[in-house]
């Protein structure tokens, strides 16, 4: 891997620690912006580099850390909202699959890769809180609740952040594209 882009690994993963920080809490999973870094290593970086530095960012936490909402350290994986992080890593990874292998460039085709990540996200995030709600906190809550408190409460804001990303994406792709060597015409004006 070249110098520059272990660096734009490890910024994307520090961006997500950052995101962490800033965070509104709500039942079990606290809305964060991480997502906003989530999609943009993604986009900006491909599948492989984004997957890593979600990946960075996982490790970081996991070895003690607090760069997570709640702390840090193994224990980590016991917390209800620990399947969204490993739904940041495949989500990034996915999200760059499909924008940069389908040379994505509109709005709305980026806007759907963000929003197929997010669903991701959730998937893998609800998943968790189930699972770790039943046996591991011996809480359990019916799938109606998980879906409420797992889902519905945290998506609206999601959704916005969804659209910011896919925006902030169109207007620096072209720049972080030529700063990694993908030098790439169809970028150097999107469209709406």
């Amino acid at each position: 891997m070249k110098v520059k882009n272990i660096s734009f690994v490890a910024m994307f993963a520090a961006l997500t620690a950052i995101g962490a920080f800033i965070k509104i809490p709500i039942p079990y999973i606290p809305f964060t912006l991480q997502i906003v870094a989530v999609y943009l290593s993604g986009a900006l970086l491909g599948a492989r580099l984004g997957f890593f530095s979600q990946l960075c960012y996982i490790a970081i936490g996991l070895v003690g850390v607090p760069v997570f909402a709640d702390g840090g350290g193994f224990t980590y994986v016991l917390k209800p909202s620990f399947g969204y992080l490993l739904g940041y890593a495949i989500a990034a990874f996915v999200g760059g699959l499909l924008i940069h292998r389908y040379r994505y460039t509109s709005f709305r085709a980026i806007f759907l890769s963000n929003l197929f990540s997010l669903f991701i996200v959730y998937l893998i995030g609800c998943a968790w809180l189930y699972m770790a709600m039943k046996w591991l906190l011996q809480a359990p809550l019916s799938a109606k609740q998980v879906i409420v408190t797992g889902f519905l409460l945290p998506v609206p804001g999601d959704l916005i952040l969804c659209l910011f990303s896919t925006l902030l994406i169109m207007k620096i792709s072209p720049q972080i594209n030529r700063y990694l060597g993908k030098e790439n015409k169809k970028w150097a004006k999107p469209s709406l």
